[in-house]
Formats: C-alpha cells, structure tokens, sequence
C-alpha cells in the first residue's frame, strides 16, 4: 500500500512538472482529467468487482501503469533521453506491469489484475481493448522496425495469452487464455490454442460445436477424437475380415478406452 501512495505521489508530481511546462496548461489538465475520467469508467463497465470510483483510482495497478505509461508516452515522443525508461522501469516495479515509452495506446484501455503484462516498443493498441493478467504483446527475436502486434479497437485478450510478431489483430476478435497467436487474426474471431487458430469467425463455426468465451473447445483435442473414431471404424472393417479374432479385440478395446478414459478425458478437451 505504501509502495502505491509513493507511486500516485510520483505521479502527480511528475505530471504538476510536464504542465508547468507547457503554454497551454489548463487544457492540457483538462485533456487529463477528460482521459481519467474516461479511464475509471472503462474499468466500471468491465469489472464486476469495482464498487465505487475513489477504490478505483486508489487501488488497480493496471490504471496506474496506464498514467504512468502516458506520461512516459509523452516524454518520448518529444526526444526526452533516457527520463521515459525510468519511468517505464519505475512503473513495473510499482505494479508489476512493463509497458516500453513507444507503445501505443488507445482510450478505453483496461488492464484487469495485471500482473505480469508485458507491452513492447512497436506495439499499437486500438480504443477499448482489454487485457488480462500475464498477457504479452511482444516480438519473436531481434528484428528491427515494426516488431510487435497491432491490436484493433474493442479486442479481449485473455489470461497468459501471447501475441508475438509484427501480426494484426482485427476488430472484436477475442484470444482465449493460454493462446500463442503468431499469424493475423481475422476480425470478430475468436482464437484459442498454441498455435493460435480460429474457433469462431464473423459469429459462425470454424469446425466445432457451439461456444462460449468461458467454454473454449480445445482443437487438438478434437482433432483426437477425429482419429480415434477413424481407428474404431477401421478395426470393425477387420472384424469383418477375420470374425475369429473380434471378441480379443474387443476386450482390449475396452481396456484401452477405460485407461483413456481416466487419463485424457477426450469429451472434456482435458489431459492434452
């Protein structure tokens, strides 16, 4: 608790210093306020959990990360050396949250726990997009120039998901908890699965039965299944052929999918 009163004190004074600064203070505090204000009903609309503005704006470390970042935002975008790592470097030692000076970020941004979110350089964020905690937006080695996702307006990202590369992420698409996303995402999709791929495109069936962001299928485990019911129908083709062995291999069937059973649970998507 103290560690955030000393970062908000941080904060304020940091921004009282910019503003003293510039011609045009009282819009620019105005601006802010605009932005604040903006900021805290993003969090009201998503999380279920926020109860009243003043524990809003006191306790959740991704709002912090985000004024904090902003401020840093600014300072890089004006050339000022070395002054907007610290603060990004500052920033993650106060809430856990590492967002580089040059990433680019939208209104509306919500950053829900945060722990462990990690923003890269080149990243461009679009308005109203959620993370959750663990979330990466971040390259695939040492390339140079545009490095990291571009990520549209109004997109979920899920818990421990990462999205790594120079990929676009479109329009309302959702990427499940868990994902590796290294190739585009197609807008209002939803993707899940290491690699990423698409279980849900423009609200139609990629493949698979019905769902729901809390009930994600699992892809290889489907693909499974669709290999052991190939399986089955080829040993009753050999039933056919060689009547003389069907009851032993039935029973080694049944021995077979008892142990499947308990250890992959296939219906579930579980145990792969």
């Amino acid at each position: 608790m103290v560690r955030k009163l000393l970062g908000l004190a941080t904060l304020g004074f940091a921004g009282c210093w910019y503003l003293g600064r510039e011609a045009r203070g009282c819009h620019i505090v105005s601006r802010a306020v605009e932005e604040i204000s903006c900021d805290v009903t993003a969090v009201c609309e998503r999380d279920p959990a926020a109860t009243n503005k003043l524990e809003i704006i006191t306790s959740y470390s991704g709002l912090h990360a985000l004024w904090l970042h902003r401020l840093a935002h600014k300072l890089w975008r004006e050339g000022v050396p070395v002054v907007p790592r610290w603060i990004s470097q500052f920033n993650r030692f106060l809430t856990g949250i590492e967002i580089h000076p040059g990433a680019r970020i939208g209104h509306g941004f919500f950053i829900d726990h945060g722990s462990g979110v990690v923003i890269g350089e080149t990243a461009e964020v679009g308005d109203n997009v959620t993370l959750y905690q663990g979330v990466t937006l971040g390259g695939t080695g040492k390339e140079t120039g545009k490095r990291h996702p571009t990520v549209d307006d109004n997109v979920v990202v899920g818990a421990g998901a990462k999205v790594l590369g120079s990929v676009h992420v479109g329009e309302n698409a959702k990427i499940g908890a868990g994902s590796v996303v290294v190739s585009d995402v197609p807008r209002n999709s939803t993707v899940v699965g290491n690699p990423g791929r698409p279980v849900l495109l423009e609200g139609q069936r990629v493949g698979i039965p019905d769902i729901d962001y809390r009930h994600l299928p699992d892809p290889v485990a489907e693909a499974f299944k669709c290999l052991v019911a190939r399986i089955v129908e080829m040993e009753n083709e050999l039933d056919e052929i060689h009547p003389d062995r069907r009851g032993k291999r039935r029973e080694a069937v049944a021995a077979t999918e008892r142990v499947l059973k308990d250890l992959l649970h296939f219906d579930a998507g579980a145990g792969i």
